[in-house]
């Protein structure tokens, strides 16, 4: 038993540590001053968000981009709120901002990718960016996106999120969650692992989509519209996709509001990761799973007197060193170091929070957006 803690211990320090060199083997992008060029075209699926979109379209008004060289795509996912009539307001305070409004065309058991194939069919410019109804987008948002594809032959950009009005320790919580995996976004291109994406902060050439046969083989699962387009752009070529690792192309969106909504969110996160086709992938969730399993048997040991206090002790402190690490370079690109004083409470409570997410996404379906949906 000793021997299996150990080599886990090992084992995640050396994923871990790998994650946090990679992470500087990214270089930081400036977008300099380059006359755009690039046309995109913004796709925005939306279910019941009249709360958020006024957030949203005003970031997108005041894009410093030229107003010919992209479009919004707004596509209603049978919103029973008064989502519709938001964003019919704001075309008509703004007249000369367009906003096209589409209707979801349901045809698989994913609503988002069916509204992401919806949007696509009508879209005008060849680059596709993706972002979510509750997010916020930075001013250049846009030439960020336009001077790497310039600068770089690719086909798949992948973009930075994190969240923000983070105020409770719950929201403290998440957001240290959401670094970590940032962090191992940014560390997984770094060693040239690319195996995570956030579809709140994704770009890709409408050719890709359509040559890779768009979702096709996971459209039975209901999230993942962002992932396993990210296996399949690494699959046709890998060197075609690239990370945009600029402070200009932060999306910006909420925690949730509640634990039990956090535990919904992360249980619809879960439930496609035994779909995932990068082994890689697979191993860095096992081995983060084991880990933090682990520490739990070890603890639950440790006081029956099974085993050492000392091995347990050791083993925490490795793990919260190395994860410290990770989320301290994490943080300082998003510039929310002040939240790392929270970091002692919730690698205390991570663990249990951890296991008890994948072990009832296991067996247990999920809701999302007034919605029930299996693994």
């Amino acid at each position: 038993m000793s021997l299996f803690f150990i080599t886990i211990t090992v084992a995640y320090l050396f994923l871990i540590g790998h994650f946090a060199y990679g992470f500087d083997k990214v270089e930081s992008f400036g977008i300099g001053d380059v006359k755009p060029k690039t046309k995109f075209s913004i796709i925005v699926p939306f279910r019941n968000e009249a709360e958020n979109l006024p957030k949203l379209l005003q970031s997108l008004k005041t894009l410093n981009y030229p107003k010919q060289l992209f479009e919004i795509l707004c596509v209603d996912d049978e919103s029973n709120d008064d989502s519709l009539g938001t964003i019919s307001s704001f075309s008509r305070l703004n007249p000369d901002f367009q906003i096209k409004v589409l209707k979801n065309t349901r045809a698989t058991n994913s609503p988002k990718k069916d509204a992401i194939v919806s949007a696509i069919k009508v879209a005008e410019h060849e680059w596709v960016i993706t972002t979510d109804a509750d997010c916020i987008v930075p001013k250049h948002w846009l030439d960020a996106f336009d001077a790497f594809i310039g600068r770089h032959p690719c086909e798949f950009v992948v973009a930075p999120v994190t969240y923000h009005e983070v105020d409770s320790f719950l929201d403290r919580f998440q957001l240290l969650d959401f670094l970590s995996l940032m962090g191992a976004t940014i560390g997984g291109f770094g060693i040239r692992r690319p195996f995570l994406c956030n579809g709140a902060n994704l770009a890709y050439r409408k050719t890709l989509f359509d040559s890779v046969n768009g979702f096709e083989g996971n459209d039975d699962i209901a999230s993942g519209d962002d992932i396993f387009l990210l296996e399949k752009a690494l699959k046709s070529n890998g060197r075609n996709v690239g990370y945009l690792k600029s402070e200009h192309s932060i999306v910006l969106t909420k925690p949730q509001s509640s634990w039990k909504a956090l535990m919904a969110q992360r249980k619809r996160w879960a439930a496609k990761t035994s779909n995932y086709d990068s082994l890689f992938g697979k191993l860095t969730g096992l081995i983060v799973l084991l880990m933090n399993a682990s520490l739990i048997c070890a603890l639950a040991f440790t006081i029956i007197g099974e085993l050492s206090p000392r091995l347990l002790f050791y083993a925490f402190i490795i793990k919260f060193g190395i994860d410290f690490l990770l989320l301290f370079k994490t943080s300082r690109f998003f510039s929310q170091e002040r939240y790392l004083g929270s970091f002692v409470i919730s690698s205390v409570v991570y663990p249990f929070f951890c296991v008890y997410v994948a072990f009832i996404s296991m067996f247990t379906t999920y809701k999302w957006k007034g919605r029930s949906f299996n693994k």
